[in-house]
């Protein structure tokens, strides 16, 4: 008996779908989901939510020559060697960001249930390459302050278009680049999670690491508290209407796999697209004697902007079971 707003799915849907911007492959996909089961005059019947989303564009030829020839930093050698030569490489197969698609889907259904118990997911472009946009306010970050772009989401619109052209030059020059990406999660209750290895973060990063190029993760002051004394590291308690929180949030919103119930945020860093134009070191896997290798095809100098709301659509779907 849940209502879905069909509208609001779509429009979350077509954040990462591929054709929207400059910045993107040029490929066009609608990312149109059929429902095929589980909604019923738009409101959940209790049968499970099941959607079909088609591949309207695709050019299968692109990967002709690849099976023997692994791309660099691309899965195809590791599940060559796991799946025995039988891995399916046209679009990357298993492997490949399109699978993000019904993760948005199902994250979009995700967010508007928790809005409903007060909890909003929020993202940002916190970087391109060596350009850092000005990151969330741990402590003071309310839903109602984060109004961004939804295709290229930034704080600083200056730093936005100074990340513009670094993506810009990369594609010139048939290169990519990557960044990392800043979400917080708003609203989030206190007493959430479990000690040791069912941890909020733990949790967290599990499935954030199943999004295709994610290769690091933070919490809180992350990486940075390192740098710091423990007496500039501690969060100290206080009562704010009548409410306890910490001054500070360097623990991101988790204390001992717990959540505080301050903010939840975290980084995650994305690597530069493995497809590139310019021309890369292979290994023929049948002959065993090095090649080159020009990668063909429609690819994104940059995966970071796309990348959002996959992030957003694992962590809202994350909370969600963590809270049920």
């Amino acid at each position: 008996g849940l209502e879905i707003d069909a509208d609001r799915v779509r429009a979350f849907m077509s954040r990462r779908a591929p054709g929207q911007s400059f910045f993107a492959t040029l490929r066009k996909e609608a990312d149109a989901p059929t429902v095929l089961s589980g909604l019923v005059d738009g409101k959940t019947c209790g049968a499970p939510l099941a959607i079909k989303i088609d591949n309207t564009n695709t050019k299968s030829e692109d990967y002709e020559g690849l099976k023997l020839l692994p791309r660099p930093s691309h899965s195809d050698y590791a599940a060559y060697v796991k799946f025995g030569g039988n891995n399916d490489i046209a679009g990357g197969g298993q492997f490949s960001g399109r699978l993000t698609a019904p993760l948005c889907f199902a994250g979009a259904v995700c967010m508007q249930l928790l809005e409903q118990k007060g909890i909003s997911v929020k993202s940002h472009i916190y970087s391109v390459k060596d350009v850092t946009d000005e990151p969330f306010d741990l402590e003071n970050l309310y839903d109602d302050d984060i109004s961004l772009d939804p295709y290229f989401p930034v704080i600083s619109r200056y730093k936005g278009e100074q990340m513009k052209t670094v993506i810009s030059t990369a594609m010139e020059n048939s290169d990519s680049v990557g960044g990392v990406i800043e979400c917080a999660v708003l609203g989030m209750p206190a007493g959430i999670g479990e000690p040791m290895f069912d941890g909020i973060e733990n949790v967290i990063s599990k499935n954030i690491f199943g999004i295709p190029a994610i290769k690091g993760i933070e919490f809180g002051s992350g990486f940075s508290g390192t740098l710091k004394y423990g007496s500039e590291n501690n969060d100290a308690f206080c009562v704010n209407d009548g409410k306890i929180q910490t001054v500070t949030n360097n623990h991101g919103g988790i204390l001992g796999g717990i959540t505080s119930g301050m903010p939840v945020v975290f980084r995650c860093a994305i690597k530069p697209t493995a497809s590139i134009g310019i021309t890369q070191q292979s290994i023929n896997l049948q002959t065993k004697k090095e090649e080159d290798l020009t990668i063909k095809g429609r690819h994104d100098p940059c995966i970071v902007p796309r990348a959002v709301p996959a992030v957003e659509a694992v962590t809202a779907i994350t909370i969600l079971d963590l809270i049920l």
